[in-house]
């Protein structure tokens, strides 16, 4: 049989299989987003009930912005090991959502972490190979409303680590007695409460240096080599920022609620301003080495050659 036979008399699933090749990027991105589509009314529900902050929105619009900055990079064939990873994702999720055989469905937010990371997958599969993979799987996370559920489970450890630290801050000043998150400052009590635990500082730092490595076009090795240092600046923001608030209260003058926010404000924007500093890559100057002679100057005191010219 001939090409041009072939061609003219072929079974139609080809031309089906041909059309599926071509589907562009944006195509099969919102096949996936439509096949997660129990998880994002999940999500919808939960900020519409007041239980979390709509901070995860951010997260998502950021994405969607890169997903549009790099419209024109998007690859045509896609990574298969991301595009199978996204897939088996997807899959994975809808079943943990309502349950696999004997075993009982997952509560939604475990389900909605692996439909976000898929969704990750699914977005890295045809984003350019300089995009780092760690960011944007860091956004993805951010994208869940999870912040009332940091504050229940890792709230309290975080509000005890930061009485610890602002006493020791504040020993040198005041007599300073902890219990558990309250702080006795000169007879005075203060307690250490859910919103001075730092859970949206830490949402907030992490989100920035994901946002900032993948404008900067960080590797995904740079990316993760500087994780340690965000934790270490928002921990240091919250405890300076807790201490000060302490010492006013302590010392008998509680700040107006207006320069309670003011202060949390300037320190948030200090913190996010290091992180973002710290993910950009230094400019690179290039060296003048002066002491090496150059072609067609005086490069010895005295010498009357000044036309090197030949």
């Amino acid at each position: 049989m001939s090409l041009a036979t072939l061609a003219h008399h072929h079974p139609r699933v080809v031309d089906w299989a041909i059309r599926i090749d071509r589907t562009p990027a944006f195509g099969w991105l919102a096949l996936q987003c439509a096949a997660l589509a129990p998880t994002w009314a999940w999500m919808a529900r939960r900020l519409q009930d007041g239980s979390d902050d709509p901070l995860g929105l951010v997260a998502l619009v950021a994405l969607a912005a890169l997903a549009w900055q790099c419209r024109r990079e998007l690859r045509a064939s896609p990574r298969l090991g991301w595009l199978a990873l996204a897939g088996v994702g997807t899959v994975l999720a809808t079943l943990l959502r309502t349950g696999l055989g004997g075993l009982p469905a997952l509560p939604p937010l475990a389900s909605g972490l692996v439909a976000v990371l898929s969704l990750a997958a699914g977005l890295l599969a045809f984003l350019p190979r300089g995009v780092a993979a760690l960011p944007v799987t860091g956004l993805s996370v951010l994208a869940l409303p999870l912040l009332s559920s940091l504050q229940f489970y890792a709230g309290y450890p975080l509000r005890v680590m930061t009485a610890e630290a602002s006493r020791w801050l504040l020993a040198p000043g005041f007599e300073v007695a902890r219990e558990g998150a309250t702080l006795m400052v000169d007879g005075r009590l203060v307690i250490v409460d859910a919103p001075c635990s730092g859970v949206q500082m830490v949402w907030l730092g992490y989100f920035t240096a994901c946002a900032v490595a993948l404008w900067a076009r960080r590797s995904d090795r740079a990316f993760l080599r500087r994780l340690p240092a965000v934790g270490l600046l928002v921990l240091a923001g919250n405890i300076v920022r807790n201490s000060v608030l302490i010492a006013f209260e302590g010392a008998g003058h509680a700040l107006a609620p207006w320069a309670h926010n003011a202060l949390g404000l300037v320190l948030l924007a200090v913190v996010c301003g290091a992180i973002a500093r710290l993910m950009v890559p230094a400019r690179v100057v290039p060296r003048i080495e002066l002491d090496r002679p150059l072609p067609g100057l005086i490069t010895a005191e005295g010498g009357r050659r000044v036309d090197t010219v030949r």
